[in-house]
């Protein structure tokens, strides 16, 4: 399907897409082909290190073998080969070579041998790419998290290293047929969400193609076969048909005085026509615009003069223009994009850029990258590949690996929004994106103050969900802070990053404020402050025993309550208090321990939560939730305010940061009492109320606050708030309300 434009493009693929399953291997290309087909734009000079290069990797290499099975020096060639086709410089296809070195299992080479041997540049790339060790499959996330982060910061450094481990990715996915059987699967879903993407990022939309094609194939075999047989079967008729529209296209563009141009008529790649079936929910017959022409003219001028004659000649589609052209994309990418309704009214998709234009296209940031003759990249080079440094750069704040894979999985894919700046300006932004998520896009402190946007010169609500070509405005506020519920509002994982960053600095000024008063609170009991600590070497004790680095690192532990009341009489007891006569720590700690119980339940009671591995910590029960016995609970660590314990369900919680959750259950034979909810739909009918506060009566439960309040339809809502010992009382109370008459449903809210 793609053979003729990946031929176009050098890269010499030879097969379908079906017959990945079905074809034999191409032959290993020889070092002479290669050099042959890099004689093209490289001066004769650079084939001799080339040959030492494979010489060298040939000796290191000799017998081993490829996870495909076949031989490792294969391997080498092929990525040399691919990297040949991308017109890549001659440390690169060193570096391709030479990849395995550092850890080739007979008699591993060293980083600075091969820097004495071929140069610092190939060195690097090669200790580069061999520093993001591969993934381990099914391994743990931390670990699979690690390894793409060690990835980005390499790629970050020398684009080369992200280029060269592309080629070696696209190598593994031709052959991975022959990969053992478990690895399949999961190689593949790596390519398609991590891979497949930074290719697209970099504009090489080849080999964003194929990767994707190669991992449909074996993420989804069933589909992929089917699609791919149901598509082949009308090759002929779609052949025809592209062949007519493009003799079409030809007397037009002639007529309109253009003489000098290119047309190409190609299908669409299987992944794309199957993510339009999911998305769309449509059969393959109802996808119009199977295929995509191009027109490739030499003047930017010819390519708008060629958008008016496809639309007087075609009706184009609502809201399918785009013009790349004037706002590129951040990978520099450029185009004039419009569908039409074609002959025998079907879909189109017509493509309309330059020659140079068409290059960046197909080769992205090989096109651009200045490495030939040892010149650095330009200014306009650089910009390609901004975006992925500013990635790390707050990639590197999060510390949760689940929470990193999804920032780089949702960062990496393509942008399926396009609005439009104040200036005029483009922005790329996820589809479903909100104003929020466009005021992070612009800058950190647009993000944390923004009070409200218009679109289209009309307010709306933060929670709107941004459309192509919306021109939006933020309007800012100094005194407008972050708040936990706009996680909720926003859609990107930069936005909700830097919502978390936020808010994770305010809890814990927060907890740096409470903390200070704590300590010093309970210092003045004992006649002393922290400068006077600090002063006699005392403090640096406390310091060590909680492990913590600083002063304030320690007060924000105080503050979180991650120190319980006991730990702080303890920790703060100086050696000369002793001396001064006053009561015994354990009894403090005593009348400490004393007070917060008081806080945390009636007295007489026995403790309800039992918290792991802490002792002496305030506890809550959630007003949000209000879990009771026989709930599955767990514990949020709040500023300054204890532990509040939330259903392991409740939405607060699961919201909250992960860093400050913590394990907590319900002491056995607790003989605390708790608040529950709940909410009855009744008939409006007189003893409604008196019929419900006998049945809570009835069960030993008190009714502590009740709301109620009629709809339509002579239906009435009442909201009750009890206090219940556990939730087999609650369960009895609510199937006795439920045999009440009139009552038509009773649940726990």
């Amino acid at each position: 399907m793609m053979n003729e434009e990946l031929k176009e493009n050098g890269v010499g693929i030879t097969h379908s897409p079906l017959s990945i399953f079905h074809s034999p291997l191409p032959c290993m290309p020889t070092l002479d082909e290669i050099i042959a087909q890099a004689s093209q734009y490289m001066p004769e000079e650079d084939f001799a290190p080339l040959r030492r290069a494979y010489d060298y990797a040939a000796r290191l290499h000799a017998g081993q073998k490829h996870a495909s099975g076949a031989p490792y020096l294969a391997h080498l060639l092929e990525v040399a080969q691919i990297l040949t086709s991308m017109h890549l410089d001659r440390s690169t296809l060193m570096a391709g070579l030479l990849h395995g070195a550092l850890k080739a299992p007979s008699g591993a080479s060293t980083p600075k041998e091969l820097e004495e041997r071929f140069g610092a540049d190939v060195a690097t790339i090669v200790s580069g790419a061999t520093r993001i060790t591969e993934v381990h499959f099914n391994s743990k996330l931390a670990y699979q998290a690690e390894n793409v982060r060690k990835m980005l910061v390499a790629m970050a450094a020398d684009i080369r290293v992200l280029l060269l481990k592309l080629a070696d990715r696209l190598h593994d996915m031709r052959h991975l047929r022959n990969f053992p059987a478990e690895r399949q699967e999961e190689v593949a879903r790596e390519t398609m969400d991590l891979y497949a993407p930074l290719a697209s990022r970099l504009g090489i939309d080849w080999l964003k193609r194929e990767l994707e094609d190669l991992a449909f194939a074996f993420l989804h075999p069933r589909e992929y076969a089917d699609l791919n047989t149901r598509i082949e079967s009308s090759t002929l008729d779609r052949q025809a048909y592209v062949e007519a529209v493009k003799e079409l296209l030809s007397t037009k563009l002639r007529e309109h005085g253009l003489t000098d141009f290119r047309i190409l008529g190609r299908p669409k790649h299987l992944y794309s026509i199957y993510k339009k079936l999911v998305a769309q929910n449509i059969p393959l017959e109802k996808v119009y615009d199977k295929v995509a022409f191009r027109i490739i003219l030499h003047e930017v001028s010819e390519c708008y003069e060629a958008l008016g004659m496809v639309h007087s000649l075609w009706r184009p589609v609502d809201g399918r223009f785009k013009d790349f052209i004037s706002s590129p994309k951040a990978n520099m990418y450029q185009s004039l994009h419009t569908s039409v309704v074609g002959p025998y009214g079907e879909f189109m998709e017509i493509q309309i850029r330059t020659e140079e234009m068409d290059r960046v296209a197909q080769e992205g940031i090989a096109a651009h990258w200045a490495y030939k003759e040892g010149r650095a990249a330009s200014r306009k080079d650089a910009r390609m590949f901004q975006w992925l440094k500013q990635l790390i750069q707050w990639l590197q704040e999060l510390k949760d690996p689940r929470e990193f894979l999804e920032a780089v999985k949702s960062e990496l894919h393509d942008s399926d929004v396009y609005v439009l700046t104040p200036r005029g300006e483009v922005k790329e932004i996820a589809q479903g994106a909100t104003p929020l998520d466009f005021a992070y896009s612009i800058h950190t402190e647009v993000g944390n103050h923004c009070a409200g946007a218009k679109v289209n010169g009309r307010i709306v609500p933060l929670r709107y969900q941004l459309r192509n070509g919306d021109l939006v405005e933020i309007i800012t506020n100094p005194n407008q802070v972050p708040n936990r519920g706009w996680l909720a509002l926003v859609k990107t994982s930069r936005a909700r990053g830097r919502i978390r960053q936020w808010l994770k600095k305010e809890e814990q000024e927060r907890s740096l404020k409470v903390g200070r008063e704590i300590a010093e609170r309970e210092l003045r009991r004992h006649d002393l402050t922290l400068k006077k600590l600090i002063r006699t070497g005392h403090l640096r004790e406390i310091l060590h025993s909680f492990s913590c680095n600083s002063v304030d690192d320690l007060l924000r532990k105080i503050g979180s309550g991650r120190v319980g009341v006991d730990a702080i009489v303890e920790a703060l007891q100086p050696p000369e208090v002793a001396a001064v006569g006053e009561p015994p720590v354990q009894e403090q700690a005593a009348e400490l321990e004393t007070v917060a119980r008081r806080k945390l339940k009636p007295a007489g009671s026995d403790e309800a939560i039992i918290i792991d591995g802490v002792d002496g910590l305030l506890t809550s029960i959630s007003k949000c939730c209000m879990p009771v016995p026989g709930d599955e609970i767990k514990g949020y660590i709040t500023a300054g305010r204890g532990i509040t314990v939330h259903k392991a369900s409740c939405p607060n919680f699961l919201a909250t940061d992960p860093e400050r959750h913590i394990s907590v259950q319900w002491a056995p034979e607790a003989r605390v009492t708790h608040r529950a909810q709940v909410q009855v739909t009744a008939q409006n009918q007189k003893g409604l109320i008196a019929g419900l506060s006998n049945a809570i009566a009835s069960e030993d439960a008190d009714i502590l606050d009740m709301e109620a309040h009629t709809a339509g339809g002579n239906v009435a809502t009442i909201s009750v708030v009890l206090e219940i010992s556990s939730l087999d009382q609650l369960a009895r109370l609510l199937q006795r309300i439920r045999q009440l008459d009139g009552v038509v449903e009773a649940k726990r809210k």
